[in-house]
């Protein structure tokens, strides 16, 4: 049976019901993982579901459960095992552990493993508390010049890395993003970094895009005065965006959506609609449309520092306000809100 410690956490107890209170969590540091003494985690959009509708698909919040997945912090002892990291070194954590010997992990697409164990997804706990217990494997280290606020943030911008990956842009593309929120936002920042010469975001939230129109390359299309469709057209000469990157997860986007897009154009679905999509295949089929699926990332933690670490993608901006430990609940109230000008609140538990 595995050790256990009680550490304080923020414990989301039930649909609609957080507490700051003592709980149970794993103690033992077996020979390849790292204790990490956490330091930032970001309030992610699958935390503030779980807390407001007490479930995600077939995840259901049935017993206490600890949130967060997005965190960086300090490891404070390592397993006798482990090479490659010492105690001290600043980390963030790849949130999901996948069987090692998996089919899908020995093909390289380990997120996609039926078995992998996601922090903060039922029953699995999350990380809003002092200290866990992870694989170093999956533990990564910070260079000097990246804050634990940018180490959390690593996390979600690993969505944007595998959306901008599976799109095979090439140098020069024009992008186009559906939906401001901060996937779709860092979606178009990993877009630009792999080669877009512009990304146009697209969405009704006027102060998401301002901070979107900070980033050069990004070019915001306000959906209550312009039409995407306008936009797009004026930059292509009507020929249509290269790669479309539908991030809002509104059903009313997949409508016609092929007609944004040049022949032979790319879709990757990154938004996750709560109900089914119109899709038109026969006029997917007549421009020869590819469309692409992610789910979560794989082999992107690396990838992602060291553009961070570069200075090529700045996620600071995105940072729209930071809590203490002690007022999580009210970071999570302020979540659930959905203020227009916030992209991402994050909480610093040491």
């Amino acid at each position: 049976m595995q050790a256990k410690e009680t550490q304080r956490a923020l414990v989301l107890e039930k649909k609609g019901e957080l507490n700051i209170r003592e709980i149970d969590v794993a103690s033992e540091v077996g020979p390849d993982d790292v204790k990490i003494k956490i330091a930032t985690v970001g309030v992610c959009g699958s935390d503030v579901h779980y807390y407001t509708h007490g479930k995600i698909g077939p995840f259901v919040v049935e017993e206490p459960m600890i949130l967060g997945h997005e965190a960086s912090g300090t490891v404070v002892e390592v397993g006798e095992n482990v090479k490659g990291l010492s105690v001290g070194d600043r980390v963030c954590m790849e949130p999901g552990v996948p069987e090692p010997l998996s089919r899908a992990s020995r093909l390289g697409i380990y997120n996609l493993d039926p078995d992998v164990t996601f922090w903060a997804t039922p029953p699995i706990h999350g990380v809003l508390t002092p200290n866990v217990i992870h694989p170093a494997a999956l533990t990564f280290r910070l260079p000097d010049n990246v804050s634990f606020a940018e180490g959390a943030m690593v996390e979600p911008f690993a969505v944007g890395m595998q959306a901008a990956s599976k799109a095979e842009i090439k140098p020069g593309d024009v992008g186009l993003v559906l939906g401001a929120g901060p996937i779709g936002i860092m979606v178009a920042l990993a877009a630009l970094a792999g080669g877009c010469s512009n990304v146009i975001v697209a969405d009704f939230a006027k102060p998401k895009l301002e901070i979107a129109a900070q980033y050069p390359g990004i070019i915001t299309c306000d959906l209550s005065t312009t039409k995407v469709d306008d936009m797009v057209g004026n930059m292509t000469g009507d020929w249509g965006a290269d790669v479309l990157f539908e991030c809002s997860g509104a059903k009313s986007a997949w409508v016609d959506i092929q007609r944004l897009l040049k022949p032979s154009g790319t879709i990757i679905a990154v938004g996750l609609p709560v109900e089914a999509v119109p899709v038109d295949i026969s006029g997917l089929s007549t421009k020869e449309i590819v469309v692409k699926t992610i789910f979560r990332y794989a082999h992107q933690y690396e990838r992602a520092i060291a553009l961070i670490a570069s200075g090529k993608v700045d996620l600071k901006p995105l940072i729209s306000s930071t809590y203490a430990f002690e007022d999580s609940v009210a970071a999570f109230e302020r979540a659930a809100e959905g203020r227009p000008s916030d992209v991402k609140i994050q909480i610093e538990v040491a």
